[in-house]
């Protein structure tokens, strides 16, 4: 019995999928034509064409037409991108607890200032930009902690781990929403300001002489605390 419509494309994710894992294919490798995974899977060329939308989606390939060496569909290198678009999805479609941020955070910053902090190439250049630009007098609530969120975001991709730099873009969203609708509860926020300020140069300042543990420590303090103060009447 021939594949059903809404099961066909499935079957060529499969396919893909096997052959990714099997390491058949690579980053870089440009995978079969419609025309031969159709004939070869059994299915339609539009059920082809599903699967590559779904996969360009995912951020796994690139498509494009013609002829040339770039034409066709090739598998990404580094498709950060799709975990980071399905991990906004699922905060957008079911919004994830406030204490699992969080939490994940805490998880994946710890992770990210050590490691950092352990490396001998560590860069902070981004960093240490976002720091002067918070030292601006004239920010608003908004615009700090929007900066805010970038400098966290800067260094979980100056850590080198494309996974934890990808996760944490997914959750920056979710991120930004509590630390942003928090404003309201803090009585003296320009004293915020001044803590968040000085946590913020403590942090990157130990990342800087590679003293991993303090850096670990200040990063748990410093996403505890503003978490706290926030909940705290």
């Amino acid at each position: 019995m021939p594949e059903q419509p809404a099961r066909a494309w499935r079957l060529v994710l499969e396919h893909i999928e096997r052959d990714l894992l099997d390491g058949r294919l690579g980053p870089g490798d440009r995978l079969a034509s419609e025309r031969d995974l159709a004939s070869e899977l059994g299915v339609g060329r539009s059920s082809v064409r599903e699967a590559f939308r779904v996969l360009e989606v995912m951020g796994l390939i690139r498509t494009a037409t013609g002829s040339g060496p770039q034409s066709g569909a090739i598998v990404i290198a580094t498709p950060t991108g799709g975990m980071s678009a399905l991990l906004r999805l699922q905060v957008a479609a079911q919004g994830f607890p406030l204490a699992d941020v969080v939490q994940t955070r805490l998880v994946l910053e710890d992770a990210v200032v050590g490691a950092m902090a352990a490396s001998a190439e560590r860069d902070t250049v981004r960093a240490h930009e976002l720091l002067g630009a918070m030292d601006a007098a004239d920010l608003t609530p908004a615009e700090f902690l929007a900066l805010d969120a970038q400098l966290h975001l800067s260094l979980a991709e100056g850590s080198g781990n494309t996974v934890i730099a990808a996760m944490m873009a997914g959750l920056r969203s979710s991120i930004e929403s509590y630390v942003q609708g928090g404003v309201e509860a803090i009585p003296d926020w320009h004293a915020m300001a001044d803590r968040l300020r000085a946590e913020h140069h403590a942090l990157v300042a130990a990342i800087d002489v590679g003293d991993a543990e303090a850096a670990r420590s200040l990063v748990r303090a410093h996403i505890t605390g503003y978490y706290t103060q926030i909940l705290t009447p």
